[in-house]
């Protein structure tokens, strides 16, 4: 007990303090949850539980999602649940929709509520890794007595948002321990691998909203999240992830009017005129692969003459 009061009057102490809850995204957060969301540090609450119907509805609603993920916190656990970890697939309100765990620590994960169908928003249980990931839209980990309420100061936790097509944050991916031997090192260590995890499922996402398209990789140094254009067969750009977004200066409304994807890379382009003779060479090459180099073949398939293909052929410089 006196343990809880310690932490409650830590945490009253800090959020009192302008400067401290400026400069820190912990104590932002507890300010967060003790003005905005009216939380008190010592009180015991548990988060909130869906129903059935609740939790089969959320599940349906990020079923996509699901489904690209499930392989990922598969692999992400099998790495880490023997060493007391457990992981939460949430979505973007962090409604706990996949949970993998050990048997063995179930009771424990249970009686803190880390489970399928409870909600680990900031405002159901107060600072904790996914909340607070979900609402500074970044990685954070949350070592125990940075948890805003005192009952989860035993817990440890390192979350990852994931954003689907068009950047927007669609749910978080966690690991959290109640391991007493968990230090920063190892928290450390286990939020680069959530962060590589959030990463790759964020991809898939992309890739599953723009099957149809081709997908290009933005050259970009020092960052874990994918930096993806999805772009149509003429080069203009249908799709950009939040990290390919940030690079190069595009929102929906740029999109949505039209941008060359080589543009935006600053490929080299030929002069004026030469764009066109590009796109006709290329497209004539492709018909004659096609065509194993047989020119009438070719002709046929182009719908013009064997003559009119030797011309152009001629023109463009294909042998």
């Amino acid at each position: 007990m006196p343990m809880r009061f310690d932490h409650a009057d830590h945490v009253q102490t800090v959020v009192a303090h302008a400067s401290a809850a400026a400069s820190s995204p912990v104590a932002a957060s507890w300010r967060r949850c003790l003005m905005l969301h009216g939380l008190s540090p010592e009180e015991v609450r548990t988060p909130w539980r869906l129903s059935e119907p609740e939790f089969r509805q959320a599940r349906a609603r990020s079923s996509v999602l699901i489904e690209e993920a499930r392989g990922e916190i598969d692999r992400l656990f099998a790495t880490v649940g023997k060493a007391g970890c457990c992981l939460l697939l949430t979505d973007e309100n962090g409604i706990a929709l996949e949970r993998r765990g050990a048997a063995g620590d179930d009771r424990d994960f249970r009686g803190v509520g880390l489970w399928s169908g409870t909600v680990w928003s900031e405002a159901s249980v107060g600072t904790n890794g996914i909340g607070t990931a979900l609402a500074d839209e970044r990685p954070v980990l949350i070592l125990r007595d940075q948890h805003f309420l005192s009952q989860n100061t035993g817990l440890s936790c390192t979350t990852a948002p994931i954003r689907d097509h068009t950047g927007r944050i669609a749910a978080a991916i966690d690991i959290s321990t109640c391991r007493d031997d968990a230090g920063e090192m190892t928290m450390s260590i286990l939020s680069q691998a959530v962060r590589d995890a959030a990463a790759r499922i964020e991809a898939g996402l992309f890739r599953r909203a723009f099957a149809a398209a081709r997908i290009l990789l933005v050259p970009v140094e020092g960052r874990t999240a994918p930096a993806l254009l999805a772009v149509d067969r003429d080069d203009l750009v249908l799709g950009a992830t939040r990290a390919a977004r940030q690079v190069l200066g595009l929102d929906d409304r740029r999109i949505a009017m039209g941008v060359a994807a080589s543009d935006l890379l600053h490929e080299d382009r030929a002069e004026d005129g030469r764009d066109l003779d590009d796109a006709e060479r290329a497209a004539l090459r492709r018909v004659l692969t096609r065509a194993g180099g047989n020119v009438s073949q070719a002709a046929d398939l182009l719908g013009i003459s064997r003559a009119t293909l030797y011309r152009k052929m001629k023109k463009l410089s294909i042998n």
